[in-house]
């Protein structure tokens, strides 16, 4: 009886601690820095955010229709088991690629997907290319290489659940992350 209500009193004590916030705390980095915690009290954050309209600025060498292909367009999606860019996603591309060439001190991380069909070590090889793919025609466009990092989830990560065409077709993609 003795030790439950030591055990009572400890777990008390643990979740009222647990309550307690600080305001010293350090904040959240990832491989980009630092990470927003969705509080910032409307202030402008370090993260894009993928909902928010307007988070790509003017910038220097900027064709017509730039900012809405940017705004709208983070994600490329790929025909079954290949990493070849379909060309109804050059324009985007090329307006990535413009950005960044004109903000060298953006980053972009390159995430490669592949749909369920096939087994875990081919398609973390086909998100691979995918995202190389990807990264390739980015470095053409002016990016360098310092500011593209690629990574392949395979189909580890789906973009929707399920086993029809739909499904498949919204999981072979390449997603552009921006921090």
């Amino acid at each position: 009886m003795k030790v439950l209500k030591l055990l009572l009193v400890a777990t008390t004590v643990a979740y009222a601690l647990a309550g307690c916030s600080r305001s010293d705390t350090v904040p959240a980095t990832d491989d980009f820095g630092p990470v927003d915690s969705g509080d910032d009290g409307g202030a402008s954050t370090t993260r894009f955010e993928e909902t928010a309209p307007g988070r790509f600025q003017p910038f220097a060498g900027m064709q017509p229709g730039d900012l809405e292909l940017l705004n709208n367009n983070l994600i490329v999606y790929f025909e079954f088991d290949s990493s070849e860019i379909r060309s109804d996603f050059n324009p985007m591309l090329a307006a990535h690629g413009r950005y960044l060439a004109a903000n060298t001190g953006i980053r972009v991380r390159l995430e490669g997907h592949a749909d369920e069909r096939g087994s875990r070590e081919y398609n973390i090889g086909l998100g691979e290319r995918r995202a190389q793919a990807v990264r390739q025609i980015l470095l053409l466009q002016g990016a360098t290489a310092a500011q593209l990092s690629t990574v392949s989830y395979g189909e580890e990560r789906p973009a929707v659940f399920g086993s029809d065409n739909e499904a498949y077709s919204l999981n072979r993609r390449v997603e552009l992350v921006y921090p």
